[in-house]
């Protein structure tokens, strides 16, 4: 069996349904099973008070999520066309898995929201590629095969699954941006399994 681990910060409930689609997507490939974890808030001198996942959230990220998984599949929220603080101060503080080469040769994917259409989704998509470039993984994305990826109206880039959320970050994911994020988390569990 290899796990993908889907790692994801969700503020308004947007990415986290991302997330959860995707790991729709890698529960339809045999031999595949979804892990999803969330990285820990941070706080702020503006917001002392530390913030804690949703009790219907998933379980914190630990260590060993990244040394037990087959792949990677990363989600954040857009802030001004980069990844949120909280997921660069993760990735920021896994030096050792780096150096130690956990991730590396492993299949890896990132999916973002955003508040509007042209807020940095496909900007936000690369800067949270950068660091997997670094730690050695295979980045995987959508290919144009998928017809979505041509014919939606809101989120889906070839760099990875992207959602639409609106600037009250109530609109929900469309089916377009549903089976694009399906898709996703399909091809790295394909990938994972073949390169296992």
């Amino acid at each position: 069996m290899s796990d993908i681990l889907i790692l994801v910060h969700s503020v308004h409930g947007n990415t986290l349904a991302m997330a959860r689609e995707i790991s729709r997507g890698v529960e339809q490939v045999e031999n595949a099973q979804a892990r999803l974890r969330a990285v820990a808030p941070i706080t702020s001198a503006l917001q002392p008070e530390q913030k804690s996942v949703p009790d219907d959230g998933p379980s914190l990220v630990e260590p060993e999520d990244l040394s037990e998984c087959g792949g990677l599949i990363m989600g954040s929220p857009t802030r001004f066309g980069n990844m949120a603080s909280a997921m660069k101060h993760f990735l920021d503080g896994t030096g050792s898995e780096w150096f130690s080469g956990t991730l590396t040769g492993k299949p890896a994917a990132v999916f973002t929201s955003t508040s509007t259409l042209h807020g940095g989704q496909e900007s936000t998509l690369l800067s949270m590629m950068v660091p997997l470039l670094h730690h050695g993984m295979v980045l995987v994305g959508l290919p144009y095969s998928e017809p979505e990826l041509t014919r939606t109206r809101s989120g889906g880039t070839p760099y990875g699954a992207s959602h639409l959320a609106g600037p009250d970050s109530d609109r929900s994911l469309d089916e377009d941006e549903r089976r694009l994020c399906r898709v996703l988390g399909r091809r790295v569990a394909d990938i994972a399994i073949k390169l296992k």
